[in-house]
């Protein structure tokens, strides 16, 4: 017997090995091994066996053994990690390391096991207790067999709770063999911080209804496709077609995935899987600590619960009988993984989907142009939901231009308008609540001296004005290097007293409401303040219980919060993401006013939304009308004139190294090997400086491939990238369907 084994070395390619006679009952796909590798020996995973090898059988070595501090990864998702690295151009090291978390993979940490005793033979400690129990010397054993029979198996914790118990009784006893021990996994103990009173499912709304009669036909197999694309406005009830899909497939003897953006895997988010499903659920998110995490993953291993739910990650959930994968806001950027291997979640669940035959709900209000155009071909199933629940009017939305402000008194900000201060004076009036919304941290964006021109900017990376200030820090960081320095308080060039900093960030935008609003409890949730899972539960509570009249933050409010309370949601600077060099920025700045918009009017109060602009765009006008249909038009038009993804698949190739020359260079020759495989359908831009050009003094050049029927170029990109070393100080990423092309 062959077992072919991918060791933790990335080389991209997988070793024979015999498989000794009396392990072979017990390799199979995914386990875990230790084998010889040259002079040392390294773990590995079993991607496949067979009988022959195509290597010469007598040169082969034998396995180690099996490793076992190490977990097995099911065959299934070994399957699913073979098509990761051959579509995204991955090593197979790299996309097998992501079907397990480090925690479980390391064998680092350890399964937690409990003792547990019970009496070994009971005819034995029955005939003990008979003959001794006149011997005063052996009483407290006499008492303790007792005990043991009359309470039978238990930790020696639950025996040391009687009068009678002794230690050094127990412990000659277990010496003696007439109490056995074991040991068995500790049972993981229930989050009560997310305890909630149970729930029973709601009576479905027609459209609800219509959205469960399509998914228990996909459950039974009488569609076409395994995929639904759930297209429902904001507050049309998504959420409950979830959970009563979920219901179906664990009576059916099934297990379910539910991924979330990890930007909205809230507590309250929890609170309503956990009401529903109880201890049936698991949560994995990127707060856990690695002894949390080993213990999701072994519960769910171990077939103890039957939901997972978290972000991109929990999508590799170990289940063996998978029936559901549920993808809410399948559109969410934060699903396509940043480093390699290079997967988008929503994707990879569709393949999942197809290779375990499970259903897959991808969920959004607004769905990407990707999904749409599937669902359109005919390859998804499309079900809409137009009405919120119970028959909510949809917010009034008004586009404020600022051009036609008159200007600010001197000292007061300009960063709200004056329609939209009045909104809020309103609301604080009637003891409702605001969101203002900027899609961007910090105090300001640039830091600069009126007198000799001095601009503030990272030495290590290109973007003009990429410094960011922290008013409350006293600090200046770059966003792209991570680089932190004091803030200076007068010129470094010239000295001047008098620097100035200039744009907005939240944290502006907090201090602006506070001298504003007077009187008004203000929180604000943005990644400077939310530093762990904590943070935003004490923020999002106080703002649930009407603790905070006006809540400013970033994208994290953005979507998955239902506070009733909030009848309004101020935008400033609204068309902020238009300006992006990025042939997505039109639909991800739409994308993203519906979602905030979405947040006022959830109570008995109809919502109002103010969107801020200093520009004239077709965008806000569709975002203000809540016309994803008009928008979708739009936005799928421009993209097929210029041959852009859906209509296309893309691939960009970033070369980086800290000799421009040198990228540059391999760059060219790079694409130059690619020629022979162009054809009429595919057009390869030439490599360029990237957008951003240089990040931690490493220079950065790209080249993008797109077009139809890319399977050929994209293997020889895979070949190129993992086979072909490129010279030392350059590196080659490949991101197949790019999500952003900075």
């Amino acid at each position: 017997m062959i077992a072919k084994v991918i060791t933790d070395i990335s080389l991209d390619r997988e070793f024979d090995y015999l498989v000794p006679p009396e392990l072979e009952n017990l390799i199979r796909t995914g386990s875990a091994v230790t084998v010889p590798f040259g002079r040392s020996s390294r773990t590995g995973y079993v991607l496949s066996t067979a009988d022959k090898s195509s290597y010469d059988q007598s040169k082969l070595k034998y396995l180690s053994g099996i490793a076992r501090d190490r977990a097995a990864i099911p065959g299934n998702l070994i399957k699913l990690g073979k098509w990761i690295a051959e579509y995204y151009c991955a090593s197979q090291e790299h996309a097998i390391r992501t079907l397990l978390p480090a925690a479980v993979r390391s064998g680092k940490v350890k399964e937690k096991t409990c003792r547990l005793y019970s009496v070994s033979d009971r005819a034995e400690a029955e005939k003990y207790i008979i003959e001794h129990a006149s011997e005063s010397r052996l009483a407290k054993r006499v008492k303790l067999l007792q005990m043991v029979l009359r309470k039978g198996e238990g930790a020696k914790a639950d025996f040391a709770t009687e009068n009678d118990f002794s230690a050094s009784a127990f412990d000659a006893l277990v010496k003696s063999g007439l109490i056995q021990m074991r040991e068995v996994a500790a049972a993981s103990g229930f989050d009560e911080s997310m305890e909630a009173l149970p729930d029973t499912p709601l009576v479905p709304t027609a459209d609800q209804k219509k959205a469960l009669e399509q998914i228990s036909e996909m459950l039974e197999g009488k569609t076409s496709s395994h995929v639904q694309l759930l297209y429902g406005t904001t507050n049309s009830g998504k959420t409950e077609v979830y959970l009563q899909a979920i219901s179906k497939v664990l009576a059916a003897g099934k297990s379910a995935i539910v991924l979330v953006p990890e930007i909205s895997l809230t507590p309250q988010t929890v609170r309503r899987f956990r009401a529903r499903f109880g201890s049936k659920l698991s949560v994995l998110h990127s707060r856990l600590s690695d002894r949390e995490r080993f213990d999701e993953w072994n519960k769910i291993n171990s077939g103890k619960v039957q939901i997972a739910i978290g972000a991109r990650s929990a999508l590799f959930a170990p289940f063996d009988n998978l029936g559901l994968i549920v993808v809410d806001e399948e559109h969410d950027s934060s699903y396509k993984q940043s480093e390699s291997p290079r997967y988008h979640a929503r994707d990879v669940a569709v393949v999942r989907g197809k290779l375990e035959k499970a259903c897959v709900i991808l969920g959004s209000a607004t769905p990407a142009a990707e999904s749409l155009y599937n669902a359109q071909q005919g390859k998804f199933l499309l079900c809409r939901m137009a009405a919120q629940v119970d028959n909510k009017p949809a917010p009034v939305i008004r586009i404020v231009d600022r051009r036609l402000d008159a200007a600010p008194e001197e000292g007061m900000s300009n960063l709200l308008s004056p329609i939209l201060i009045h909104a809020v004076e309103e609301r604080l009036e009637r003891g409702e609540q605001a969101i203002l919304f900027l899609n961007r941290r910090g105090y300001a964006r640039t830091l600069c001296c009126p007198q000799c021109g001095f601009e503030a900017r990272c030495p290590e990376c290109s973007v003009n004005y990429n410094y960011t200030y922290s008013r409350s820090r006293e600090v200046l960081s770059c966003h792209l290097c991570g680089n932190v320095i004091p803030a200076p308080h007068a010129c470094p060039e010239c000295g001047f007293q008098e620097i100035r900093y200039f744009g907005s960030g939240t944290e502006k935008l907090e201090s602006c409401a506070r001298g504003i609003f007077s009187g008004a409890r203000i929180g604000r949730m943005d990644s400077d303040m939310m530093r762990s899972a904590e943070d935003y539960e004490v923020v999002l509570d106080k703002f649930r219980r009407g603790k905070l009249d006006i809540l400013v933050g970033t994208q994290m409010i953005a979507k998955g919060l239902h506070f009733p309370g909030v009848t309004l949601v101020g935008v400033v600077n609204a068309d902020l993401g238009l300006s992006m060099p990025d042939f997505r920025a039109q639909e991800r700045t739409f994308q993203m006013l519906t979602q905030v918009a979405g947040r006022a009017g959830r109570g008995e109060r109809r919502g109002e939304v103010i969107f801020q602009t200093s520009r004239d765009s077709d965008v806000l006008k569709f975002a203000a009308e809540l016309d994803f249909d008009g928008f979708s038009k739009f936005d799928m038009e421009f993209r097929e004139m210029l041959n852009y993804p859906p209509f296309t698949r893309l691939i960009a190739i970033f070369f980086k190294g800290e000799d421009e020359m040198k990228v540059a260079n391999y760059a060219e020759e790079f694409a130059a090997k690619l020629q022979p495989y162009q054809h009429d359908n595919i057009r390869i831009t030439a490599p360029a400086p990237a957008p951003v050009e240089k990040i931690r003094n490493q220079f950065r050049y790209m080249m993008i491939v797109r077009g139809t029927g890319l399977k050929n170029i994209r293997e020889a990109i895979r070949v190129l990238a993992l086979h072909h070393p490129a010279p030392n100080g350059v590196s080659v990423a490949v991101d197949v369907d790019a999500q952003h092309l900075m």
